[in-house]
């Protein structure tokens, strides 16, 4: 046996008598976090994103489009950026021109239109996949029909967001939504507008994306945005293994 059949030998007997198993997460979710109702959910995204400073609406699938219209007007815009070929860019493709907002649409390739992209386009609306309660975070899987670019450059950002898809925490999220099964070249965490400081810590807003984040927030059962595929039954199995727990609000050792 040569000295690099020995050196290899060992390393592969180290490996196996070292080899941990992998951690519980879902035992210790179900543990450490209490379960809520989806009226708790809403209340502590809300509260959370808000504290970041972003805008949030309440609104209901009849009454959206005219709350988009006054947020817009409020802030003296009269143009807006969809994505076509969504029911919720499509809806606003068909009333918000009747009220006197331009609506463009991200329909070729951003080299084509990258300097109206950058400087005559002041406001977008795109859908959230999801929520986290936790953090007052928005989950955003961009695709074709709406690009990243969508959410990253116009100054003001406006999410239509289904209250029944806010998750507890980050980790209930990934479960419900399937995340296991594929993910696409970007997933977004967007928990406010974006902002930095400086040495001195002074706070600018919108320095590296939008300057101001506004969230319609659909509360009501009958949603614009389709649930994604496999997501009830997820639901099921996951809230059947946090009610079968015994799940304590008391503060532990690893949450202080």
């Amino acid at each position: 046996m040569s000295a690099r059949e020995r050196i290899l030998g060992k390393l592969r007997a180290a490996a196996v008598s070292t080899a941990k198993t992998l951690p519980d997460v879902a035992g210790w979710y179900a543990g450490h976090r209490p379960v809520e109702t989806a009226a708790a959910k809403v209340q502590r995204f809300r509260q959370c994103i808000e504290l970041a400073h972003a805008e949030v609406h309440a609104v209901t699938a009849g009454n959206w489009l005219n709350k988009l219209a006054e947020v817009l007007q409020a802030r003296q815009l009269d143009q807006l950026l969809v994505a076509e070929g969504t029911p919720h860019g499509e809806q606003a493709l068909d009333v918000l021109p009747r009220q006197g907002v331009e609506c463009a649409t991200y329909d070729m390739a951003i080299e084509a239109w990258k300097t109206e992209m950058f400087n005559a386009t002041p406001a977008s609306l795109t859908g959230a996949r999801a929520a986290i309660a936790e953090t007052g975070t928005l989950i955003l899987w961009p695709d074709a029909l709406e690009p990243r670019l969508m959410s990253l450059v116009p100054p003001v950002h406006i999410v239509l967001l289904d209250a029944t898809r806010i998750y507890n925490t980050f980790f209930e999220a990934m479960t419900l939504e399937g995340w296991q099964d594929g993910l696409p070249t970007n997933a977004l965490l967007i928990s406010g507008p974006s902002k930095t400081a400086d040495i001195q810590q002074t706070l600018a807003y919108g320095a590296h994306g939008p300057k101001e984040l506004i969230v319609l927030l659909l509360d009501e059962e009958k949603s614009v945005i389709p649930a994604p595929a496999g997501i009830h039954a997820a639901a099921e199995n996951l809230d059947s293994r946090l009610r079968g727990s015994d799940v304590s609000t008391a503060p532990t050792e690893e949450q202080q």
